[in-house]
């Protein structure tokens, strides 16, 4: 008898040990065998100048966020802030998006500019009129990222290996200082400023009379702190009030001398490797991510817009909703240029020109003043 119950006891963990016996042990062995073959997600690089409060980096969030959501899991990137990709070189940021470093990328036309000459066609001194109506200016800048000149940018960038999605925006660059009012060209005369590494920036200002100094954000701050440069130049929503110049500078002149759209663009051989309904969730959110934050960075400047199109479309109210006032509610004196003393400014840069639109292309910023007249019904004018 015992030995006919160990054999039985026998027999049964055989078949057990075959997964013979239940439908545990089988589907244990299956979901192993499964998830051992499974490939792992791959997990993309995103490059951003900036850290991750801003708008600018919080829209670089939401493009990342809304992919891994809309594609449920299958892309996930992981955001490098702050430069951390480029080593603190801002400008290098194209050259390494192209080169695939980084998959993705929201970059300013300033920082890829150095790589793409034609993106200096934005930061042509006083190149986009200021309009009949509030708001016009930033019609024109939506009409030539729309129109003839960003189809001809698009096409640029994408035979450098990178491919545009969507335009954000950095906002038109206000001037701040810590010395005196500017509402003169001579009110700018020796004063040291820091700029970007973009050599247009350094030809405008020597052309207006004051001292360019190239240093990079990071080390920007500092300067302000110990007042080793006088001022800097940047916009207000996404870079003045955040980073809270209004401590180092008491002077702000606005002037809208120069604008800095963002990119929301993907390294080609990384777009290429995914499939068309990939593509378009991919653009899809990159879409919805850049009208967020364009609209960020024109709250309280255009004409009325922007704030439309957070609290209807994204059910979103910002904190600050009129910036002049909140600025000067910290101290700082605003000086805003008649059309008459912007265009004295204007009268300064034309060498500017001289030495720009040949690099830019004269045929994209004809395509650009056709752009912006047919939008806006403003002539543009080019200083001699």
């Amino acid at each position: 008898m015992k030995k006919l119950v160990t054999l039985l006891l026998v027999g049964v963990l055989i078949l057990a040990a075959s997964g013979c016996i239940g439908g545990k042990t089988s589907t244990s062995t299956a979901s192993t065998s499964q998830s051992s073959t499974q490939t792992p997600t791959k997990i993309y690089k995103m490059s951003v100048v900036v850290g991750p409060n801003s708008p600018w980096g919080q829209a670089a969030q939401m493009w990342a966020d809304e992919i891994e959501k809309k594609t449920h899991g299958k892309i996930k990137i992981k955001i490098y802030f702050s430069g951390q990709l480029f080593a603190g070189k801002q400008t290098n940021e194209f050259v390494l998006l192209s080169q695939g470093v980084a998959d993705f990328a929201v970059g300013s036309t300033i920082n890829w500019a150095p790589q793409i000459p034609e993106l200096n066609l934005f930061t042509l001194p006083f190149f986009f009129p200021e309009g009949k109506k509030k708001g016009d200016i930033y019609k024109a800048v939506d009409a030539v990222e729309n129109g003839k000149a960003g189809k001809l940018l698009s096409k640029i960038l994408e035979q450098k290996g990178v491919i545009p999605l969507a335009w954000g925006e950095n906002g038109f660059r206000q001037i701040t200082n810590w010395k005196r009012p500017i509402k003169t060209p001579e009110d700018l005369a020796g004063l040291k400023i820091r700029v970007v590494g973009s050599p247009i920036f350094i030809d405008t200002f020597k052309a207006l009379g004051a001292n360019p100094t190239e240093m990079n954000w990071g080390d920007a701050i500092t300067a302000f702190q110990q007042r080793v440069v006088d001022g800097q130049e940047n916009p207000i929503n996404i870079v003045i009030i955040p980073y809270k110049i209004y401590e180092f500078h008491k002077y702000m002149t606005v002037w809208d001398y120069a604008i800095d759209p963002l990119i929301f663009a993907v390294n080609k051989k990384t777009w290429d490797s995914f499939d068309p309904a990939t593509q378009k969730i991919i653009k899809d959110a990159a879409i919805k991510a850049a009208k967020w934050e364009k609209a960020m960075a024109r709250v309280g400047l255009d004409d009325g817009t922007s704030i439309k199109i957070l609290k209807e479309e994204y059910n979103y109210t910002p904190k600050i909703l009129d910036p002049f006032k909140y600025l000067e509610s910290k101290g700082m004196e605003i000086t805003f240029l008649t059309p008459e003393e912007r265009a004295k400014f204007k009268a300064k840069v034309g060498g500017v020109y001289k030495t720009w639109v040949p690099k830019i292309g004269k045929n994209l910023v004809d395509a650009a003043i056709s752009d912006i007249e047919d939008a806006i019904g403003v002539k543009v004018e080019i200083p001699s």
